[in-house]
């Protein structure tokens, strides 16, 4: 059983190395516990800092991308590493890194796929009446997004297990927290929660500046996350609703038409058409809505295969974040020889391949897989490296980077 605990960090400089220090390096049921930090575009000493305690897994934004982003790089990172459960935690030491046990249990013995803390917001003192309502009916409407009952759904310090991340798909900027919830009730995924007590608060928040900014954006994202997967339930009342408003006006034309005094009334008519009409527009988007649910279905079907081809054995070994992003999994160093060596062999063999099968095809037509020419042969080397995880190997101390947008 493989772990890591994933810290993403912006200017975290002076308590990571209280977060790292806390962090139990030795867990019942876990036989490889590796740290990674994720280092959000710091201008600070964060990494440095990540160094000196001895950190070797570090992925880094050359400017920052936000919580989102960094949560999802972290994955792909543990994930290509042979990550069997990711924790996430937070740079600012707001959460008790001694409970991570209590979260990786519940998936140890296989009673739940996702483990979140309750930071028991009620009785955090440095919170607001206000700020603890909120937190209360935020949670109450990913709840009810996701058919879960969880009391703390902001909360950031989690556990996921392999398979739940191979299932889950990241798309707001904003925060994971809220979105991986409903998407992983709408899913069937068991998810737990387990109490715990923050630390002292040490800093304000950087994800937003004020609680008014918090529930916007994490509102849109409930919002954008519930019609995701319940459009049906918005789209359906408001077609039966406008439906049986626009039939009353029609009614009470036919009642007037009967007695003769149906003179006057065409303003029912009018009203009770818009009505109508309102609501033959929800019933089409709802048969479009439930069209794209199916297409949601096959493409996540479909996501979910390519991340076990993408993270399969051989990406366990090491890998790339996606196209031209990087990251340092410290295993760079006397490896270097080998990985070049192999290279070097790879694209000889590559080269003199292509070679022989361009002069066996006399008629002067291009071998399968070689419709590049010598560019492809030139490249064979790279491409069988990175099937190995050869691109791994990298010269000791180099940073390794993921460049702002860059794809994942």
């Amino acid at each position: 059983m493989k772990v890591f605990v994933q810290i993403p960090c912006f200017n975290e400089e002076t308590t990571l190395p209280t977060v790292l220090e806390s962090i139990p390096r030795a867990i019942e049921g876990v036989d490889e516990l590796e740290i990674l930090v994720i280092d959000d575009g710091s201008t600070d000493g964060t990494v440095r800092a990540a160094r000196a305690c001895g950190v070797t897994h570090i992925v880094r934004h050359t400017k920052n991308q936000g919580l989102a982003r960094s949560f999802r790089d972290g994955v792909d990172y543990a994930l290509a590493h042979g990550a069997d459960v990711v924790v996430n935690t937070d740079g600012d030491n707001q959460y008790p890194q001694e409970r991570i046990p209590d979260l990786l249990a519940p998936i140890l013995q296989g009673r739940a796929d996702i483990v979140i803390a309750d930071r028991q917001t009620k009785d955090i003192a440095h919170f607001s009446r206000f700020k603890k309502r909120m937190q209360s009916l935020g949670s109450g409407m990913v709840n009810l997004a996701a058919g879960t009952r969880l009391p703390d759904a902001a909360s950031g310090f989690r556990a996921y297990s392999r398979r739940s991340l191979m299932r889950l798909n990241v798309v707001t900027r904003f925060s994971y927290c809220m979105e991986t919830i409903v998407q992983a009730g709408n899913l069937r995924m068991r998810i737990e929660s387990v109490k715990v007590r923050t630390n002292p608060k040490t800093r304000e928040s950087r994800l937003f500046s004020n609680i008014f900014q918090h529930m916007y954006k994490s509102g849109k994202a409930i919002v954008r996350s519930f019609l995701m997967y319940k459009p049906h339930i918005p789209l359906g009342f408001l077609a039966v609703v406008t439906g049986i408003v626009g039939l009353v006006p029609f009614l009470r034309f036919l009642v007037f038409w009967f007695q003769g005094e149906s003179g006057g009334h065409v303003q029912s008519l009018i009203f009770g058409t818009a009505m109508i009409v309102t609501s033959l527009l929800s019933a089409g988007l709802l048969v479009v809505a439930d069209l794209q649910r199916t297409n949601r279905v096959l493409i996540e079907d479909t996501l979910e295969r390519m991340k076990a081809l993408q993270y399969g054995e051989a990406a366990r070994e090491g890998g790339t974040l996606g196209r031209g992003s990087r990251w340092d999994d410290g295993t760079c160093g006397e490896a270097d020889a080998a990985c070049a060596e192999d290279d070097a062999a790879s694209g000889g063999e590559a080269d003199a391949a292509s070679r022989g099968e361009g002069a066996a095809h006399g008629d002067g037509r291009v071998a399968p897989g070689d419709e590049d020419g010598d560019e492809g042969a030139a490249h064979g080397g790279e491409r069988d490296a990175v099937g190995r995880g050869g691109e791994a190997c990298r010269k000791p101390g180099g940073d390794a980077r993921i460049e702002p947008g860059g794809p994942i």
